[in-house]
């Protein structure tokens, strides 16, 4: 089972467009950072390859390939912002491989999103040509109500976006699932959040792996600054934890040499897996 960081970038990506900043120069290719997104890959309990998307991202297409994604099984989304949504044209590829309709899992507000930006997918049939387009199935999701997705249980963990509501995920592995594949799971992923409702803390009891948004330093109105996020860490006190959705702001190097233990930024292309306990 492996769970792989996409993109652990802010919504302009660094390095930025037109910024020659230290970090935007760095010849560190962990401050390189496409838009935040991860896939959880696994086997189920009957023997299937089975991968999950978090967030559909701009730069999905170059993600998937660097990550050599060979399928998609279900994509689930935490809000309808456009570097959480704007890829997911990029999966008709996967439909086209597998044969098969892909399910997505979104709150309301977000499936009437991607119902909108991406009419030519769910009303097809008024398309001026046939074209190649996604073939998905939508599902309405709600916080604190778990899902099963191929024996992997998620539960939609309500957050705050600045006045937003999104949702992060806690995901509990299959029960087949045993030894050292375990080791890094429940994992709960938090991206883009300003707070935690009282409510939604006892979600995060137990979790291994705590994912969770670090913007930058200063305050931000709709993210969590580096500080606050190890405060919450703290409280939280996984096995460990990383950071994503980090802007041009903290460089990686120098940002980690800072960090308590147990805490580190993730950076893109950094896996999860039975074999691997990053340091």
């Amino acid at each position: 089972m492996r769970f792989t960081f996409l993109g652990t970038g802010t919504s302009a990506g660094v390095p930025a467009i037109a910024c020659s900043c230290a970090v935007c120069t760095s010849t560190d290719p962990r401050d390189q950072r496409l838009r935040t997104g991860a896939a959880i890959e696994f086997v189920d309990a009957s023997g299937s390859p089975r991968t999950i998307l978090i967030d559909a991202t701009p730069d999905l297409r170059q993600q998937a390939l660097r990550a050599k994604l060979s399928r998609c099984d279900a994509v689930l989304f935490t809000h309808n912002h456009v570097d959480h949504t704007f890829g997911l044209d990029e999966v008709r590829r996967f439909n086209a491989v597998q044969r098969t309709a892909i399910d997505i899992y979104a709150e309301a507000h977000t499936l009437d999103h991607l119902r909108r930006v991406f009419m030519h997918i769910f009303e097809s049939d008024r398309n001026v040509n046939q074209s190649f387009v996604a073939t998905l199935i939508a599902f309405q999701i709600e916080p604190d109500r778990p899902i099963d997705l191929f024996g992997l249980t998620v539960t939609p963990i309500r957050r705050m976006h600045g006045r937003l509501p999104i949702v992060g995920f806690r995901f509990d592995a299959p029960e087949h699932l045993s030894g050292p594949a375990r080791r890094h799971w429940p994992l709960a992923y938090c991206t883009d959040v300003s707070a935690i409702p009282p409510e939604s803390w006892s979600r995060l009891v137990g979790v291994r792996t705590l994912v969770l948004d670090a913007l930058r330093h200063r305050h931000h109105p709709t993210h969590l600054t580096l500080e606050q996020s190890v405060n919450i860490a703290h409280n939280v006190a996984a096995d460990q934890t990383f950071f994503v959705h980090m802007a041009h702001d903290l460089a990686h190097e120098t940002t980690n040499a800072t960090l308590p233990t147990g805490m580190r930024l993730a950076f893109d292309g950094l896996t999860l897996d039975e074999h691997q306990i990053p340091d």
